[in-house]
């Protein structure tokens, strides 16, 4: 197996697969995504916009962000991901979606790539299950923005090598960014820690306990967070927030890691947060 990534292939262009894209375009190393004809140019976009404003921001000066979309190209072939050394899969969190296509790379690419996916809950060991050798199969999970913030579990399933483990961190470190270890488990660590505080700060609001604003400031100002929890969740996305939520109550079944039912109503209703334009706050 390759003890190196020199090129990385990547399943979907939204949020995170751009953002991956674009983190790996910067360290210089060579990027292809994959998406749907429909949406390649929103990825491009999406990309471009972003750069431009690292350039802005002072993070990228013009030459640097010219290098990094020179590095990456776009395909909405399944078949022009053969090649890379790494193929990390991006799309939405849905586990029939993400087995599909883990079952297809394992009948293009070589039995040396890597394949790795980016879920933030769904078992590793599942989308291996699908892999005629799954000990090429590990979690590399980013985190929202992806050029800004500096962390990736790296997730170790049953069958995943040493060699695997090693080459994905090694990855990672060339992103800038800083890798932990977890084995896998629903939630890893970060959503394992993180979603009941936020779970329990929506049955707060959804109680009538104290205000929004004051339930964000009570984190902000009292325990020192950068953001708010219910601010969080619209930052998060609370469709994302609530497979998360599933698949964590899946396996745990523990009652702080289920979906509070204001959560479903305002997904039902659109109000996915940030995104959507609207959920615990409004961004219109």
């Amino acid at each position: 197996m390759s003890q190196t990534i020199e090129s990385v292939a990547i399943l979907g262009g939204g949020f995170m697969g751009a953002g991956i894209a674009e983190s790996a375009s910067i360290a210089g190393v060579p990027v292809i995504i994959r998406e749907l004809p429909e949406f390649i140019d929103a990825a491009r976009a999406r990309l471009e916009k972003s750069l431009g404003g690292a350039v802005k921001r002072g993070r990228l000066d013009g030459g640097q962000r010219d290098a990094a979309l020179a590095n990456i190209t776009f395909t909405s072939d399944m078949k022009d991901v053969v090649g890379y050394d790494l193929v990390i899969e991006a799309v939405l969190e849905n586990p029939d979606l993400k087995l599909s296509i883990m079952k297809s790379l394992d009948q293009i690419v070589s039995p040396d790539t890597i394949l790795a996916s980016n879920t933030s809950s769904i078992p590793i060991a599942q989308l291996g299950g699908v892999v005629s050798n799954p000990e090429r199969v590990v979690g590399l999970h980013f985190f929202s923005p992806v050029p800004v913030m500096k962390l990736v579990e790296i997730v170790r399933a049953l069958d995943t090598s040493d060699e695997t483990v090693a080459a994905a961190t090694q990855f990672a470190q060339r992103l800038g960014k800083h890798a932990i270890e977890t084995k896998d488990r629903s939630g890893f660590i970060v959503n394992f820690l993180l979603t009941p505080y936020l779970m329990a700060a929506v049955r707060m609001f959804e109680e009538g306990f104290a205000s929004r604003e004051d339930i964000d400031a009570a984190m902000k100002l009292g325990a020192g967070h950068p953001m708010g929890p219910l601010t969080l969740c619209d930052f998060i996305g609370l469709d994302v927030l609530n497979a998360v939520c599933l698949s964590l109550y899946e396996e745990f079944k523990r009652p702080e890691y289920a979906p509070p039912p204001l959560m479903k109503r305002m997904i039902a209703a659109g109000r996915l947060g940030r995104k959507s334009g609207k959920g615990f706050y409004d961004y219109a």
